[in-house]
């Protein structure tokens, strides 16, 4: 049972199926107690965000994911100009560290922040929010999770045009 609600925590951070196969292999060799694992880049799994939960174009390049002694899993994600997450919340919380470009984040009824290369985001546990490029950069950040009860994250709506840029189209 346990297996499944990691496959299913791994679904919904990643919404792809080819997944499956890649995490499977993975968690053979990650569950060992006394052994060190080295995973290469060309060994992990990368993808495009889909259009459920992103607007734009997104890249997500996993660097792990949890396993029997870890609850945590991680991923480079780069935005390009324009494009964002779904809001969404993390039931155990989200740790964003920006390593390139300028971004936006934004929690639910605040303002929207501007984040740049080197700054380091909390969002606290249950909260809703966004996050992605600026319309004019690119921004690559690594987005640190922890699943509680099987579950890393909470998609929910896309954001609007006129919530990611706070001005309406011209009709």
């Amino acid at each position: 049972m346990k297996r499944k609600h990691i496959m299913f925590t791994i679904l919904s951070v990643v919404l792809v199926g080819g997944m499956l196969q890649q995490y499977a292999a993975a968690k053979k060799t990650t569950n060992a107690v006394n052994t060190l694992h080295v995973t290469h880049e060309a060994k992990r799994p990368s993808f495009q965000g889909g259009s459920k939960t992103f607007t734009g174009k997104a890249k997500i390049d996993m660097l792990f994911l949890p396993n029997a002694h870890r609850h945590a899993s991680a991923a480079n994600v780069t935005f390009q100009p324009g494009a964002r997450t779904a809001w969404h919340s993390h039931p155990a919380g989200q740790t964003l560290v920006v390593t390139s470009g300028t971004g936006w984040v934004q929690r639910w009824g605040k303002a929207k922040k501007v984040i740049k290369v080197g700054d380091v985001v909390w969002i606290p546990p249950n909260t809703k929010h966004w996050h992605g490029a600026t319309q004019k950069t690119s921004m690559t950040h690594t987005a640190i999770q922890e699943q509680r009860k099987g579950k890393v994250v909470t998609w929910m709506e896309l954001v609007s045009d006129l919530q990611y840029t706070g001005v309406k189209k011209k009709k």
